[in-house]
């Protein structure tokens, strides 16, 4: 979707009450000015995720309560086009990196805190820095939560998604060994990074014992649900050493950690896994990119749960 002629106007996504992604429109809203210490950013690319379908359809409504009509989005990167009073570390024109907690990124502008937004690096395309912060925030905390030491063994589940692509490189370049339950399809991606790939179908137990070789799991980050959590605890992984950022029910049953992006979502965060894609440390895989207008397929395609990394909207090409 092209950006407005009219410089006045602001596309973005909006629904006017929880459901499916038949709910989505865009609707031309008036553009806002940045008041003091904020910046307006003309949006690059947006990152979606699956926890804003689940705010959307009103899974989370008590944790993430919504007024409508209501917006979608928290990732984005972009330009700086106007800056209010007393911000001094950006400029306009600058390329940033972001976060809004106000879930309007998917749109055509957004202004935030300039706290929120760190400098885009040269060699972070712009599809990986609007899809960076929810899965990278959510991946680094959640990495952190089981305090991994070199040569300790962690499993992660859902690892080849959107936050288990990137979780499984950042524990492995702790020094643990890494298994990772995935379709076969991303089992030589995750071989291609050191990750040792268990497939999620048949018994995944007996798979996983089977790539532990006789050893002991010492950590266990589960990213998709479906009963990990006991089976962490049935592998003899203790309770501090399991976090869920999916199964809270299971999280409460059996006093397991659920550290995800609020436990790590800071611009402090960002701007290093920023670094690490820049400096090649760290892949964002993409797995497609829709125009802005098309954010009902966009979701559609997340809700095949079979994508390997991140899907980004574009919001704006020039």
């Amino acid at each position: 979707m092209e950006n407005s002629k009219d410089k006045n106007i602001n596309h973005a996504v909006r629904y006017d009450h929880f459901g499916h992604v038949d709910v989505l429109y865009i609707t031309a809203l008036p553009k806002q000015a940045p008041k003091d210490g904020e910046a307006s950013v003309k949006i690059k690319t947006a990152g979606i995720n699956p926890g804003e379908a689940s705010i959307r359809e009103g899974f989370l409504k008590k944790e993430y309560p919504s007024t409508f009509p209501s917006g979608q989005g928290t990732d984005f990167a972009g330009v700086i086009e106007e800056l209010g009073a007393g911000v001094t570390k950006f400029k306009v024109g600058d390329e940033v990196i972001g976060f809004t907690n106000n879930r309007n990124s998917h749109a055509e502008y957004v202004v935030v805190s300039a706290d929120q937004l760190v400098p885009r690096p040269a060699n972070v395309s712009w599809e990986e820095a609007g899809g960076l912060f929810i899965v990278g925030s959510t991946a680094y905390a959640a990495v952190r939560a089981v305090s991994l030491k070199a040569g300790e063994t962690v499993i992660i589940s859902g690892a080849a998604g959107g936050v288990g692509s990137v979780a499984v490189q950042i524990a492995k370049k702790s020094g643990a060994i890494v298994i990772g339950i995935a379709s076969e399809s991303n089992h030589q991606w995750l071989k291609d990074h050191g990750i040792i790939p268990v497939a999620y179908k048949g018994n995944i137990g007996e798979h996983i014992k089977a790539a532990l070789n006789g050893k002991n799991a010492d950590a266990f980050i589960d990213l998709a649900g479906k009963g990990y959590v006991e089976l962490a605890i049935k592998l003899g992984i203790p309770a501090n050493r399991i976090n869920t950022i999916i199964d809270f029910e299971a999280a409460e049953k059996y006093k397991v950690k659920t550290d995800g992006s609020d436990a790590a979502g800071n611009a402090k965060v960002l701007n290093e896994l920023a670094g690490m894609v820049n400096d090649g440390d760290l892949e964002i895989p993409i797995a497609k990119t829709y125009p802005l207008n098309q954010v009902i397929e966009a979701y559609r395609e997340l809700e095949q749960h079979h994508t390997h990394g991140k899907i980004v909207l574009i919001a704006s090409a020039n």
